[in-house]
């Protein structure tokens, strides 16, 4: 294997060469948060639940670079370690349904500013280990300074079961160096077969979650109604008819301008 001796003069330039992968992983999860509370704001439900993101530790690139026969004696070292090392710079979305995962995989299909250029489905296509999760390798471009990058970033996509899954995973490898015992090993992938039938079970409720209630149409006659008797100060009998047919029921006339109008004048007092 080539490249294993790294010459100081190497180590020395490491945080100049990877301050741009800091730079697109800060604008990445700010774009990627972005599409969360963009689904938020206009009162929708977001597919993101949360968005982290990690530039490749010097060492762990390093050991990398030397596995992909990268030597660090050649001036062009640089310029090799971008093309061959894309998963220096890594955003992990975390979503809550699979069906989340999915679309997010979309939205990013459709971005102008991320292009695509592998993927990598272990959702659909596990690894033995039991391991779920979409891998995108994508181009990102950055103004460092005065310079323009265009970087190569790798995007996962993942549950919080599959998400929690693999931290526990990952853990495990680190704590037996990468040689994790037989039996740990079974329980794990019980574990991933477990995880997967939940988060089978749960996007299959996904709609009736995400579906709101259906609102009785007789609610309107009964406001209407409310609404004279609260005219004619007759406030017992409103009271009384809004804590057997209304109360409870306030969120579902948020969108309606008349609903909202009998609600905000006589909620509170009816209550």
């Amino acid at each position: 294997m080539r490249g294993t001796h790294v010459p100081s003069k190497v180590l020395n330039n490491m945080v100049h060469f990877l301050a741009p992968y800091e730079q697109a992983v800060e604008e990445l999860k700010l774009k990627l948060k972005g599409i969360k509370y963009g689904f938020l704001k206009s009162g929708r439900y977001s597919p993101i639940e949360f968005v982290v993101g990690r530039v490749k530790k010097v060492d762990s690139l390093i050991k990398k670079a030397n596995e992909k026969g990268i030597d660090f004696q050649q001036a062009n070292w640089q310029e090799e370690v971008g093309k061959e090392v894309q998963d220096i710079a890594g955003l992990r979305v975390v979503c809550r349904y699979v069906d989340d995962v999915r679309e997010v995989q979309q939205l990013l299909y459709e971005r102008e500013d991320i292009v695509i250029h592998d993927i990598k489905d272990y959702i659909a296509n596990p690894k033995d280990s039991g391991y779920r999760s979409i891998h995108m390798i994508v181009s990102y471009t950055v103004y460092h300074g005065s310079e323009k990058r265009t970087l190569f970033c790798e995007i996962q996509i993942r549950t919080l079961g599959m998400n929690f899954w693999a931290t526990n995973e990952h853990e495990l490898r680190y704590k037996y160096d990468g040689n994790i015992p037989k039996d740990v090993l079974q329980q794990l992938h019980e574990a991933s077969v477990i995880t997967h039938q939940l988060d089978v079970l749960m996007n299959n409720l996904r709609q009736e979650i995400l579906t709101p209630a259906e609102v009785d149409s007789t609610l309107e006659e009964k406001l209407e109604e409310i609404f004279s008797l609260y005219v004619k100060q007759d406030l017992e009998s409103a009271a009384a008819l809004y804590r057997e047919h209304v109360s409870g029921f306030e969120e579902a006339f948020a969108d309606n301008p008349k609903f909202k109008m009998i609600h905000d004048l006589l909620g509170k007092r009816l209550k």
